[in-house]
């Protein structure tokens, strides 16, 4: 099948799934703009700043626009030795965050929304120092992201069945 015929192949996919009332999660009114009017507060930390980043990122927060809602973040971080080498010197990590969260109405200050992420992560331990303390930084920023992704989908659904609570 060559290109042109795959390009027509799946326009006439969505044009079907289309025509059945389908719409996308963000195609619909006030999901995409209420979560662009959310200003994330996190508290102190490197795994709550990058949880605030990846946030921002994913709700695509526009800082031109006065803020609706405020989420109130919570993290919660462990880490865990698993698998020992024979010197009984852990040769890999569990990272476990929860981040818990609560989607406040600025105006009247009523809760919205609130809920916990769990997030598991793992990473290999280096003999050199900072490689070490690279892996577990990189365990923070994907534990981070998968948050924040989680935490999205909660919100994109709440604004999708009340555009305007």
């Amino acid at each position: 099948m060559g290109m042109i015929e795959r390009l027509g192949a799946v326009l006439a996919a969505c044009l079907l799934v289309s025509a059945c009332g389908f719409v996308p999660l963000y195609g619909q009114a006030g999901v995409s703009g209420g979560l662009s009017t959310i200003q994330v507060k996190v508290p102190q930390g490197r795994t709550a700043y990058l949880v605030r980043e990846s946030l921002d990122d994913a709700l695509g927060h526009d800082v031109r626009q006065q803020a609706a809602y405020r989420l109130d973040v919570t993290v919660d971080e462990r880490r865990f030795a698993r698998g020992l080498r024979v010197d009984n010197v852990a040769n890999r990590y569990e990272l476990q965050v929860k981040v818990g969260y609560s989607l406040i109405n600025i105006q009247t200050g009523a809760v919205l929304l609130s809920g916990s992420v769990p997030v598991a992560v793992t990473y290999d331990s280096a003999d050199a120092p900072y490689g070490g303390i690279t892996a577990q930084q990189d365990g923070q920023k994907r534990a981070a992201q998968e948050a924040a992704q989680q935490i999205r989908l909660d919100l994109a659904r709440y604004f999708a069945k009340s555009p305007k609570p």
